[in-house]
């Protein structure tokens, strides 16, 4: 019994009542089963006025079709597979949480659901053998495109239906769909931002270098800084992604380096060098300028205001949901790799102007 029919049954004189059926509708609208049937599924079947006054009878009842006879009759789930791994410690993003709610909000739209699935760190790919064999989802959304990541085989090799958020790095001939956002054409403007303010030593606090995201990013940054004839020697870090090595990597170049600005390859990193200048008495934007990358809600709340550059993931949802709409069409219609362009917002950290603001 669910929280809401007990919550009924404690209510005196009244009794649970059933959810309305197909043929409840059907008597009410005063047709046959079949003709409720056709309206729910095949609606061009029917006259305007049958089709009207099923509809009423089906709102006035309540009426729920049975997703799971619509399924085996259809071979369809309309549900898409999403893998969540753990969010990692020592970590300021979560850009994970605004690309589900925006693909849920989006396959919602669409008629589908999104059916999300726990991860192993240790197996990236755990849980989609599992929903294959039950054939419980039509198709897949994959997030990790990380170099070597075997989903992408993994999955072709099966035939299963997917699209990436994330370009295949490594295969650049790969025939699936996949959705990205410009890394370098982000970090190229949010240096030439610094750039535009006068900041001549800007450095780069980024990943390792087996991280092609990063890798990505990093080009930005360098093609920015030589675009106006600027050096890049001795200006750049290659840490892991967490605060403390962000913090550890800036404390390093501020000694060595002298940068008046820092671009860094995620907020998390951006968080670091917060640090760091605040423990040397250094104001951000006033002293030395900062700027991060995802547009996390930290980036949005931390004084004075982290500037990052922001992705559109509400535009990646759309555009992975249309891919998916032509991979499960029939026949499937497969086009070409979608790479959106990122926006920056400013904030106090890399603006005097724009400090307590």
């Amino acid at each position: 019994m669910t929280d809401s029919e007990a919550e009924v049954a404690r209510i005196p004189g009244r009794q649970p009542t059933a959810p309305p059926t197909l043929a409840d509708v059907a008597e009410r609208a005063g047709v046959s089963r079949q003709t409720v049937s056709n309206a729910v599924n095949n609606p061009d079947l029917l006259r305007a006025d049958t089709l009207l006054r099923v509809q009423e009878a089906i709102e006035e009842l309540g009426y729920l079709p049975n997703r799971a006879a619509r399924n085996l009759r259809t071979r369809a789930s309309h549900l898409v597979g999403l893998r969540i791994n753990p969010v990692q410690e020592g970590t300021a993003s979560a850009i994970m949480d605004r690309f589900v709610h925006s693909l849920v909000e989006t396959s919602r739209e669409a008629g589908k659901h999104v059916l999300l699935f726990a991860g192993d760190p240790l197996d990236p790919l755990a849980g989609y053998d599992d929903l294959l064999r039950s054939t419980a989802v039509d198709a897949f959304v994959v997030t990790d495109t990380y170099l070597g990541n075997p989903q992408a085989t993994w999955l072709g090799a099966r035939r299963a239906p997917f699209v990436a958020f994330g370009r295949p790095w490594d295969n650049p001939g790969a025939t699936h769909p996949w959705v990205d956002v410009d890394g370098a054409a982000g970090c190229d403007l949010a240096t030439s931002h610094l750039l535009d303010q006068g900041h001549e030593r800007v450095a780069w606090i980024g990943w390792r270098k087996d991280s092609w995201i990063g890798e990505d990013r990093r080009s930005g940054w360098t093609r920015a800084m030589r675009a106006r004839g600027l050096a890049t020697t001795g200006l750049a870090s290659r840490v892991e992604d967490t605060v403390a090595s962000g913090r550890g990597a800036s404390a390093v170049l501020l000694d060595e380096a002298r940068p008046t600005g820092f671009v860094c390859a995620s907020d998390t990193l951006a968080m670091g060098v917060l640090h760091t200048l605040a423990e040397r008495g250094l104001v951000a934007g006033r002293d030395v300028a900062v700027v991060g990358f995802d547009d996390s809600q930290v980036a949005q709340v931390v004084p004075p205001g982290l500037t990052s550059v922001r992705q559109p993931l509400e535009e990646v949802a759309v555009e992975v949901v249309k891919a998916l709409e032509g991979l499960l069409a029939h026949p499937p219609a497969v086009g070409p790799g979608v790479l959106l362009t990122p926006s920056l917002a400013v904030r106090g950290s890399s603006s005097a102007v724009g400090f307590g603001a």
